[in-house]
């Protein structure tokens, strides 16, 4: 889950509060259906697009928690003149009472949006990305060969695993998973392409593999993967080296900045 559901659930064991959460929408708005924040008497946790309409919605969830009549079905909220808003459309916004026995049921509700990703390597461009997804739509699995690689306490949106040989946890991935492959060796890295290579040819069910290294390190692998028997076409469905262009930086936290540009580029084609 994502740090927004963490607060969610801490707060949670301290009162009730009210999760507002977007239906529908109609024209230009700030935010898409989906989209959820919890109102608490004294903050909010998440957002649902900020300006007058978040306002509105959280002075009404407000007024119910102290007492006032409760809010049934959804409400509509047109972003025109009375919310002093000029995006124009209209927002539709259910609101829902929540309390402690709702802690487990909205782990999973409000955690199944998320876009599952393998992280190979525990490194330290393996754990600025897996902090920095922790932050974003990513359900993360994190996978090293080694123990003791990970740190002590990690945000609960990423899962660790030790896998020995590294390769064999390709097979057990979500159908889905966006992979990234950074381990630290380049035998490793070799195969777990080659397992997502091969898993690619049996269900083709990994829409995004990622290779941390330089053009020179893909050309060599290109030659040991053509040796194995993987076409052109098989290998073009591996990025290398990986990240959005033009930013700049070889620092872990740029690269996983540049890395998780991608990996959200990579949600258009879903």
């Amino acid at each position: 889950m994502n740090p927004a559901l963490d607060d969610l659930l801490q707060r949670l064991r301290r009162g009730p509060g009210v999760l507002v959460r977007i239906t529908a929408t109609e024209g230009s708005v700030p935010r898409e259906a989906g989209t959820w924040m919890a109102v608490w008497p004294d903050a909010l946790t998440g957002t649902i697009g900020g300006g007058q309409l978040e306002f509105q919605a959280a002075r009404d969830a407000r007024a119910w928690l102290a007492g006032g009549e409760a809010i049934a079905g959804t409400r509509r909220y047109p972003l025109g003149p009375s919310l002093g808003q000029c995006c124009g459309g209209v927002v539709f916004l259910a609101f829902r009472r929540i309390g402690p026995v709702d802690a487990s049921p909205l782990r999973e509700e409000l955690g199944a949006d998320l876009k599952p990703v393998a992280l190979f390597g525990g490194g330290h461009v393996g754990a600025a990305l897996a902090r920095l997804l922790a932050s974003l739509p990513f359900a993360v699995r994190w996978i090293d060969s080694r123990e003791g690689v990970f740190p002590p306490t990690l945000p609960s949106q990423v899962d660790i695993e030790h896998s020995e040989p590294v390769q064999l946890a390709v097979a057990q991935l979500a159908p889905g998973s966006r992979v990234l492959i950074m381990s630290f060796s380049h035998a490793e890295d070799l195969d777990i392409v080659i397992a997502c290579l091969q898993r690619l040819r049996v269900r083709d069910d990994l829409p995004y593999i990622g290779l941390i290294g330089s053009r020179t390190k893909w050309a060599t692998f290109r030659h040991r993967l053509e040796a194995r028997g993987f076409t052109p076409e098989e290998m073009a469905r591996i990025t290398c080296p990986i990240g959005v262009p033009g930013i700049g930086g070889k620092e872990p936290e740029v690269i996983a900045v540049a890395v998780a540009a991608q990996l959200l580029q990579s949600l258009d084609n879903d």
